[in-house]
C-alpha cells in the first residue's frame, strides 16, 4: 500500500486532501506539530512533526512514499514558508518521496491576467508573491538536480472543508445566518474559486497517473471562476430565503493596517479581489481524465453545512 503523509494535516486543506488518499486506500500518515489526529481523519496514523525542525521532519516521514506539503503560515508568519519549504526538500530527498505541493496565484502579481495557464509567466508584486516564486525556482531546482520530484497543482481561493480561515467563511459567509451575502470586491467580477473536495481529488488523481508526468510539473486546476452575483443566487438556493448584497468595509483595513499586522498583510493582496482572473489548464484533462468539478449549486450547499450554516437540504434530512 502506498504511503502518504500529510503535513499541515490540521489545516483545511490537508484535512481534506488527507480523507481523499484516505478514501482511495492509501495509508495516509498525518502529521501535525502536537501528534494529535484531527477527527476527520479516522483512520490515519498521526504523528508529531515540526516542519521547521528539519531532523523532526525526516523521522516523522520516514519511509513514506509522498509528502504532501499543507504547510500554510498565517498570513504574518510568511517569513517561516522558505525554511519550511528548505525542510520539506530535506524529507523528501531523505525519503526518495514524491512531493505534492498546492500552488497559489499570487505568483501573477497585479494586473492580473484575465485567464491563467500552466505557460503564463510570474511577475510578482508583492512580497508574498515573491515568496511563493522563490518556494517554486527552490522545487524546481531540486528536481533538475534529480533529487525531489515535485507536482504541483495551482488553484484560486478555498471553500468546501471544516474549519475557519478562508475568504468563504471569514467574510463571504460570515453574515449568511443574519440573511447577508458579503462581497469581497465588485460583486460582478469573476473570482477563481476551488471546492477543496474537488481539488484533493486532483491530487489523488496525480498520484494515481505519474507515468504521464515528468520530474517537475506545474499544473492548473480550473474551479468555479464565478461572480459574488452567481455565488449569492447558490447560496440562497442553499438556505431558500432571499440575501442582501453588501461590501466589505476595505476603507476599515486600509485605515488600520499601519497599527495592525494581519490587516496590512490582508491589504497587501487586496488586488486579487479587484482584478478579474481565473485558472484554465492545457494538460490536466489529458493526464488524469475528467477534472473532478462539483456543481455550483451543490459546492456552494456542501460548504455552508461544513461551517455549520442551515440549509434547506440539511434542514429536511433531519425533519
Amino acid at each position: 500500500m502506498t504511503k502518504i503523509a500529510i503535513l499541515g494535516a490540521n489545516g483545511r486543506l490537508g484535512r481534506v486532501v488527507a480523507r481523499a488518499f484516505i478514501d482511495a486506500g492509501y495509508d495516509v500518515r498525518a502529521i501535525t506539530r502536537n501528534g494529535k489526529l484531527p477527527i476527520e481523519l479516522k483512520g490515519a496514523t498521526a504523528v508529531a512533526g515540526d516542519a521547521l525542525d528539519r531532523e523532526a521532519l525526516i523521522r516523522a516521514t520516514e519511509g513514506v512514499d509522498i509528502i504532501f506539503n499543507g504547510l500554510n503560515p498565517i498570513y504574518t508568519d510568511w517569513g517561516k514558508c522558505m525554511p519550511m519549504a528548505e525542510n520539506v526538500m530535506a524529507a523528501c530527498h531523505a525519503n526518495n518521496a514524491l512531493h505534492l505541493f498546492p500552488g497559489t496565484v499570487y505568483n501573477y502579481g497585479s494586473p492580473m491576467p484575465q485567464v491563467i495557464t500552466e505557460d503564463t509567466p510570474f511577475r510578482p508584486t508583492t512580497e508574498k508573491g515573491r515568496i511563493r516564486v522563490a518556494m517554486e525556482d527552490l522545487f524546481r531546482r531540486e528536481a533538475d538536480a534529480g533529487r525531489v520530484r515535485t507536482i504541483l497543482l495551482r488553484a484560486g481561493d478555498f471553500f468546501g472543508g471544516t474549519g475557519s480561515g478562508s475568504w468563504f467563511d471569514l467574510v463571504v459567509a460570515a453574515k449568511i445566518g443574519n440573511g447577508v451575502y458579503t462581497a469581497p470586491g465588485p460583486a460582478s467580477l469573476v473570482h477563481e474559486w476551488a471546492y477543496l473536495p474537488d481539488f484533493a481529488v486532483g491530487f489523488v488523481a496525480l498520484a494515481k497517473n505519474l507515468d504521464k508526468l515528468g520530474f517537475y510539473e506545474a499544473l492548473n486546476f480550473p474551479g468555479h471562476p464565478v461572480t459574488d452575483l452567481e455565488l449569492r443566487a447558490a447560496a440562497e438556493k442553499a438556505v431558500g430565503r432571499p440575501l442582501k448584497m453588501t461590501s466589505m468595509a476595505w476603507w476599515v483595513l486600509r485605515a488600520g493596517s499601519p497599527f495592525v499586522a494581519m490587516w496590512r498583510e490582508i491589504v497587501s493582496m487586496s488586488y486579487l479581489r479587484f482584478e478579474s482572473h481565473e485558472l484554465a489548464s492545457m494538460r490536466l484533462e489529458d493526464i488524469i481524465g475528467e477534472i473532478p468539478h462539483t456543481p455550483r449549486d451543490q459546492a456552494v450547499r456542501e460548504a455552508l453545512e461544513d461551517i455549520g450554516i442551515a440549509t434547506v437540504s440539511a434542514v429536511a434530512k433531519v425533519a
